[in-house]
């Protein structure tokens, strides 16, 4: 196992640890937006102060002016919301109000964060004392370097956000996307400088984090990008904002938090790259609503499932050499009810799906069906070619409940879509198959990778079948003989202490 991997935390773990002293004071949802928000302010308040001595140093009074903020995509900070101010008042009884009031005056002075920062530290819930702790944390990180501590509150933003995912069970699961799972999209679209992005259902927005992670590693400029977004829950909108904020990320989530199928805010947008974990099943998501609608290209959706609604919204919003890359429950391969195998054998007719990825369970935190990642490209480098990877016994286990990749097991799967591109892939028994638009054809389009990539061969140890068995039945009958031996044993203690079996 990799020593550093998705799960490998450090300074993160100490502030959620500490910061765990809330817990108990105050629901689940409002504890996230206490520590999320004291995150963002300790963020802006650095990136704030590094350009104000900036400024200042260089003597033409400009300091106060907002402009020379706003030009190098830093939040003005009032004095009033400074960190210094907040951190000299951490252990009086009123910091909730100052808090609050920080956020508003930061709200006051930047339009795009109007009405998305949290102003709950003055609630009589919420121990001030506790609070003031957890204040002390944030002021002794050190924020000498502003461009690495954005990537450490980022980092510890992610992490507190896929813990409350954990703790909010399926709840959770309606914010946050296990960072393995996004990091493999990103490595097999390998999105570019100057491109467009866009998630119609973008949670806290960990898709385009890791697509300006991607871009920056690989000699790009992660501001370089046009990001868009959407998202329908008010409070999982506005964690969005705080995230790219943080990341320095400037991104078009619309005015408001919006429902995508009703009230689409990009309407007009072609993009590059789409990116997206749409609720798994949604039922109940309007189609009765929305016959009629130009997105259906392949088939108006059933009503009690949104899988092919959220995946013909993706097509239309792709650009003429634009991909997708998406997470669907497992049923979206196989079902044919309520028309949907007709929608998937259009989409498959038509050659768009690119590849399709089976995931290993217990990747996510908050549920426990067997996941799929469907990538569907526009005008496909290898034509009426599908590459299907089997990866469900990929990754490790990081505690009982939960699994993992390592990055190497995320490369290893974005080097095999590379090699299927550029038409240097062979097949691998049990792990990966390309199939032509025919051979999915006869399995009547049904996109199960086992059906295509086989079983895995075993190899041969070289010992004689005869041998083998007659060495295995004489293990088994031990193992038979030792079981007997404990049984007695069993009975004969409860029977010592009064008891019958």
């Amino acid at each position: 196992m990799a020593e550093k991997n998705n799960a490998n935390i450090g300074f993160e773990k100490q502030i959620w640890d500490a910061a765990c002293v809330l817990w108990g004071h105050i629901p689940a949802a409002e504890y996230r937006k206490v520590i999320v928000g004291l995150i963002f302010l300790r963020y802006i308040s650095s990136a704030f102060d590094k350009r104000y001595k900036e400024l200042k140093a260089e003597g033409d009074g400009f300091e106060d002016d907002r402009d020379a903020y706003a030009m190098e995509n830093v939040f003005y900070v009032p004095e009033i919301a400074r960190w210094d101010t907040i951190a000299s008042a951490a252990h009086t009884p009123q910091i909730g109000e100052i808090i609050d009031n920080a956020m508003r005056a930061i709200e006051n002075e930047n339009r795009s964060l109007k009405n998305v920062l949290p102003k709950n530290y003055a609630s009589p819930d919420l121990d001030k004392r506790v609070l003031g702790d957890v204040v002390d944390l944030f002021t002794n990180m050190d924020m000498g370097d502003t461009e690495d501590s954005k990537d450490l509150l980022g980092r510890t933003y992610e992490y507190c956000i896929a813990h409350f995912a954990e703790y909010e069970g399926v709840k959770g699961g309606e914010f946050y996307t296990p960072s393995s799972i996004v990091k493999t999209i990103v490595a097999i679209l390998k999105p570019f400088d100057n491109c467009r992005i866009y998630d119609p259902c973008c949670g806290s927005g960990g898709m385009f984090v890791q697509s300006a992670k991607f871009i920056q590693a690989h000699s790009g400029h992660r501001n370089h990008i046009a990001v868009y977004g959407q998202e329908s829950n008010a409070d999982t909108w506005k964690m969005a904002k705080m995230n790219m904020a943080i990341r320095g990320i400037d991104a078009d989530f619309g005015e408001y938090h919006a429902d995508t199928f009703f009230n689409d805010l990009h309407p007009t947008l072609k993009a590059d790259f789409i990116m997206a974990n749409p609720p798994f099943n949604l039922s109940n998501w309007g189609q009765d609503k929305l016959q009629d609608d130009k997105r259906w290209r392949y088939g108006i959706p059933p009503a009690g499932n949104a899988n092919f609604a959220w995946i013909q919204h993706m097509i239309h919003h792709l650009a003429p050499n634009g991909k997708i890359g998406l997470v669907l429950a497992n049923g979206a391969l196989s079902s044919q009810s309520s028309g949907e195998g007709e929608i998937r054998k259009r989409i498959i007719e038509d050659d768009l799906i690119e590849g399709i990825v089976a995931l290993p369970t217990q990747l996510f935190y908050s549920v426990t069906i067997p996941v799929t990642l469907w990538f569907i490209t526009k005008n496909k480098k290898q034509k009426d070619k599908t590459i299907f990877i089997d990866a469900r016994k990929m990754g490790y286990m990081v505690d009982r409940k939960h699994r993992d990749f390592t990055d190497e097991d995320i490369q290893k799967i974005a080097d095999t879509f590379e090699a299927f591109q550029n038409g240097t892939l062979e097949d691998v028994k049990g792990f990966c198959a390309v199939k032509s638009t025919a051979d999915i054809a006869t399995q009547d389009y049904i996109l199960t990778p086992g059906r295509y990539v086989g079983i895995e061969e075993q190899s041969d140890d070289g010992e004689p079948f005869e041998q083998k068995m007659t060495r295995l039945t004489g293990e088994l009958s031990q193992m038979f003989k030792k079981s007997h031996e404990l049984e007695d044993e069993i009975r004969k203690v409860l029977g010592a202490i009064g008891y019958e079996v």
